[in-house]
């Protein structure tokens, strides 16, 4: 006597539709860390272009002066008097300041800020530019 199975077997198959929604929350998921990762209350800045080597440092001290001559150390605006009290409160030991003028600021304003930081015991001054 033959016994029959109680249940037939089946051949199992790949649902596509959920690996589909796994993979369209991980690439929602991405996108929105990468936006959160990017840094909009910076300064803009148009940047003059030339050859330069990236910095190796964690957080530099940033003087920014932008097209309407307005002064930044850190992107907190500053006026060109208080200068010398602002970076002397964020200046590290190496002595390091960036300074990023966008193209169209006045040149005096610019080097008067980066004496006003001279002042405060900034030595070395780095000038941002953009990469070609």
């Amino acid at each position: 006597m033959k016994l029959r199975r109680a249940r037939t077997s089946r051949r199992g198959r790949i649902e596509i539709i959920p690996m589909i929604d796994v993979m369209f929350f991980l690439l929602a998921t991405f996108m929105l860390t990468t936006l959160a990762m990017q840094r909009l209350d910076a300064v803009h800045i148009d940047l003059p272009s030339g050859q330069a080597q990236p910095m190796q440092a964690d957080k530099p001290l940033t003087l920014a002066v932008n097209r309407a001559n307005q002064v930044f150390v850190n992107q907190q605006p500053v006026r060109l008097d208080e200068v010398d009290r602002a970076v002397a409160k964020l200046l590290r030991k190496d002595g390091d300041v960036i300074v990023a003028a966008d193209d169209g600021a006045s040149h005096g304003v610019v080097v008067k800020a980066i004496l006003e930081a001279r002042k405060a015991g900034a030595e070395h001054f780095l000038v941002a530019v953009h990469r070609e």
